[in-house]
């Protein structure tokens, strides 16, 4: 499918203004990877309202994903319980090229088991207006990031291109999302508008929950699905209007931790008995498995963000740069 026909992928967005904003500090009590100056965001951008979801990424691999050089497909998503509900046919060649669906009930939960290079190939068809074809660079390896098959781990030289229109998420864009409150310029712990630590209720009346492990109470929350649909709790929205940035999906982001590992953020439906602490604001995390960004797995999936042109790496780079914010509510 290309742009423009009526079967093209739409990205929910919001915009994220207020550039110029001061950041905190983010990585202490919770959290791995060395602590850092989070949030300040020097330009307006629109940041993805949810996680990509099952049916956006199905339509990105129909598009790109005949023969599949670059391993865009991982058996696990196929999975109706931990997976996204993406079955795959054919052969995977020229002649014989496989296709995609995806089952009714996932259609708009998150898509998971992605690695962060899958994420970057999905912005690079975005950025290019999502042609079909081989994945080549005008489809995947090129355009917001330069690719050009690349799916290694030490990739650190590998950044967002000046002019890129659609990217994943910088920390600092995620982070300014999630928890940053305009009104007060301060940041909330939790990226639900609250400084206390959210619920599990999925009637959602009052606000303030998410998907995420607590040791105690149903698991998971939607039986017998692990993630939930994207916005599910609809009145748990971040200040500017973001969902699901707490739980859900762990999702990547451009920062390189701990030397070659990718940055991860937000939480998800698993938490290994560590609760909401993956949630806050405090809590850094990275790819910790073996090949790094190449990691995939049940719990990761991501997020995208739109910028409006011109974009260069100098204003991308100001955008780490910022005082501490003052602290709403309790410190951490």
């Amino acid at each position: 499918m290309t742009a423009g026909t009526a079967n093209a992928v739409t990205i929910a967005t919001v915009p994220v203004g207020n550039p110029g904003n001061a950041g905190e500090l983010s990585g202490g009590a919770g959290g791995y990877g060395p602590p850092r100056i989070c949030g300040a965001v020097a330009y307006d951008y629109r940041i993805g309202a949810t996680e990509v979801t099952a049916g956006q990424y199905r339509d990105f691999l129909n598009s790109v994903g005949g023969v599949d050089t670059y391993g865009l497909y991982n058996t696990g998503m196929s999975s109706t319980t931990l997976g996204s509900g993406i079955a795959r046919t054919g052969g995977g060649t020229v002649g014989n090229p496989y296709t995609y669906s995806v089952a009714s009930d996932f259609m708009n939960r998150p898509v998971n088991y992605v690695s962060y290079w899958d994420s970057c190939r999905f912005s690079n068809w975005l950025n290019n207006g999502q042609p079909a074809g081989a994945q080549n660079a005008s489809t995947t390896e090129g355009g917001s990031y330069t690719l050009n098959g690349y799916s290694g781990g030490d990739g650190r030289t590998i950044q967002r291109n000046p002019g890129s229109k659609w990217a994943v998420t910088s920390e600092d864009e995620w982070y300014k999302g999630a928890y940053y409150n305009p009104a007060t310029s301060s940041y909330y712990d939790y990226p639900t508008s609250s400084d206390t630590a959210p619920g599990q209720d999925m009637a959602d009346v009052s606000g303030n929950n998410a998907n995420y492990y607590t040791g105690s109470g149903p698991y998971p929350i939607d039986s017998p699905y692990y993630t939930t649909v994207a916005g599910e709790f609809q009145d748990s929205d971040s200040p500017y209007g973001t969902f699901d940035q707490g739980g859900n999906v762990w999702e990547w982001n451009e920062s390189v931790v701990s030397d070659t590992a990718r940055g991860l953020r937000g939480g998800s439906f698993g938490g290994y008995g560590r609760g909401d602490s993956y949630l806050r604001a405090s809590s850094r995390d990275y790819s910790d498995a073996v090949g790094y960004p190449s990691y995939e797995h049940d719990y990761l999936g991501f997020r995208v963000v739109q910028v409006p042109e011109p974009t260069t790496l100098a204003v991308l780079a100001l955008g780490g740069v910022g005082m501490l914010a003052r602290r709403r509510g309790l410190g951490r």
